[in-house]
């Protein structure tokens, strides 16, 4: 059986509404002002962006997607493989970090 990708999987915890924001997560989407709603659309109409399968605290994988009001917004989430979704952090891409929503600036 093959294995379900971080977003397919992501997609099915979110529309059981089988999730939780990180401390993390609930400062920094204060401080960017991305609701709860934002969040959900940006993963149910988003796409896996980077993989991080070694990471010490466990795989994550940051999305991209767009909120309600079309903003596009960076969802990095892990514990893929067990209880609920972990919404790790979640921001509005922007320089000096990116060049777009897409595009990681060297």
């Amino acid at each position: 059986m093959e294995r379900m990708s971080c977003i397919e999987i992501a997609k099915k915890k979110v529309k059981k509404g089988r999730f939780y924001l990180s401390h993390h997560a609930q400062v920094e989407r204060g401080k960017e002002e991305i609701t709860v709603d934002d969040i959900v659309l940006a993963i149910l109409n988003g796409r896996e962006l980077e993989q991080y399968p070694d990471d010490p605290r466990g795989e994550s994988c940051l999305f991209v997607g767009q909120g309600l009001d079309s903003r596009w917004i960076h969802v990095l989430c892990g514990s893929f493989y067990g209880g609920d979704l972990l919404i790790i952090t979640v921001y509005v891409p922007k320089l000096p970090k990116w060049e777009d929503p897409f595009t990681r600036r060297i």
